[in-house]
């Protein structure tokens, strides 16, 4: 079983990648994860929002696998507190032995085809946060949930 972070469009920033860089390390010492980046579409201006977000569910779905659990990190996901998040990622690990793909989307979403796809969705927060610091985000909360798994003492509580 492997953990992958699939996305839309590359990691630009460097203190972005940096921060990815730091817990994709980290994540590897717990489980086999790695990060797939799609690249963005060019040449969109002519394109309206639901082509745009069906051209990326279209590179989305060839990603994935017919035996993935596929979860989307999305607006109307549920929420979790750390702690809880841990205890759902464990439940996960241990019981369906798929590989499992959280995926972030472009600017604007996720199409009708992928949303029919998923196993799941999950929210960071209510607020909005851009793209390329999301991906930092929930590499961090992956993080800390494998280490509360652990017991070990990153987590505060």
């Amino acid at each position: 079983m492997r953990i992958t972070l699939l996305t839309v469009g590359q990691t630009e920033k460097n203190w972005t990648k940096d921060g990815l860089d730091t817990y994709v390390s980290r994540i590897r010492h717990y489980i086999p994860f790695s990060v797939n980046e799609i690249p963005e579409l060019k040449n969109v201006s002519a394109l309206d929002r639901e082509q745009i977000k069906k051209k990326e569910g279209e590179m989305i779905m060839k990603a994935v696998k017919e035996g993935d659990e596929v979860i989307l990190l999305d607006e109307h996901g549920k929420e979790y507190s750390s702690m809880e998040w841990a205890g759902v990622l464990e439940r996960k690990l241990s019981s369906s032995g798929r590989d499992i793909i959280f995926i972030i989307g472009g600017a604007y979403g996720f199409s009708q085809e992928v949303y029919a796809r998923c196993n799941g969705k999950i929210s960071l927060s209510k607020m909005t946060f851009p793209h390329q610091m999301v991906r930092v985000i929930f590499a961090e909360q992956l993080y800390r949930a494998l280490t509360i798994m652990k017991g070990q003492p990153y987590h505060h509580e």
